[in-house]
């Protein structure tokens, strides 16, 4: 197990991801933003079944910068919920791991 996480949210628009991946890098909380889509999106939101389409945004930080950059991710969002979600990077390329580290801000 690593202190990397791979984070991601949804947006609805190309622009708003792009925009957030930015932001998200330029503040060193991520060392990458990959914008991915469109994608369809099944869910349920206040009591019904909606469909959206949306664009995937995937950020590569660790576990010290997650709550700045789900902080960044809101305040940048137009959503009223954004989908947040942190997965736990089990194993990976060391090189890009020390990469990782060593490309964010210093820790809080």
């Amino acid at each position: 197990m690593t202190d990397a996480l791979q984070v991601h949210t949804t947006a609805e628009t190309e622009e708003d991801a792009q925009t957030i991946a930015r932001a998200a890098v330029e503040a060193r909380l991520a060392v990458c933003a990959q914008v991915i889509g469109p994608i369809t999106s099944t869910y349920w939101w206040e009591g019904e079944i909606e469909t959206a389409t949306e664009w995937l945004c995937l950020f590569k930080t660790d576990r010290q910068h997650y709550d700045e950059l789900e902080a960044l991710i809101r305040e940048k969002h137009p959503y009223e919920m954004p989908e947040i979600l942190a997965m736990p990077v089990v194993a990976g390329s060391q090189p890009y791991l020390d990469w990782l580290a060593a490309e964010l801000a210093p820790g809080p």
